[in-house]
């Protein structure tokens, strides 16, 4: 069993820049400092992160990594500007050894990887919001339609 953490980003400003470029909020960083206290209370550790490149996730990255040890981790701009298949194709390359995958990324896209995964009705994933999904594979090559339990949602 692995088991799968999605991640959208905080919340987002608007700034004279492109939407790659936008920046968390206050009231964003302050809401993500609360999720990391949560997961740190559960003394939660993750094997392996996939992070967007665009600015508000790698903020978020930096927060959750307070309070969340993460072992390995790589920053692609292919999540930026992903489809459903290609998120499942990022996910399918996690190490086989990783037992845990954290991604955070960007809405639509997560919002319809949890149904995808879980079976489940589509769940709006608003800024700063986790999923918890539980995949019964043994490796991320098998991820797919109805592998996974959507365990809980955080935010």
């Amino acid at each position: 069993m692995k088991r799968l953490f999605l991640l959208r980003h905080g919340e987002a400003g608007f700034s004279e820049g492109t939407d790659f470029q936008r920046q968390l909020t206050t009231k964003g960083k302050e809401k993500l400092n609360q999720l990391g206290k949560e997961l740190q209370s559960r003394s939660l550790s993750i094997d392996f992160m996939f992070c967007s490149t665009a600015e508000r996730t790698m903020q978020t990255a930096g927060i959750i990594q307070r309070y969340v040890a993460i072992k390995e981790e790589i920053f692609l701009k292919d999540i930026y500007e992903s489809n459903l298949g290609g998120l499942i194709h990022i996910l399918e390359g996690c190490p086989s050894h990783a037992e845990s995958c954290l991604i955070i990324g960007h809405n639509p896209i997560l919002s319809l990887l949890v149904s995808h995964v879980s079976g489940e009705n589509y769940i709006n994933m608003q800024p700063g919001m986790l999923a918890c999904l539980d995949l019964e594979i043994s490796d991320w090559s098998m991820v797919g339609v109805n592998t996974g339990s959507l365990i809980e949602i955080l935010q």
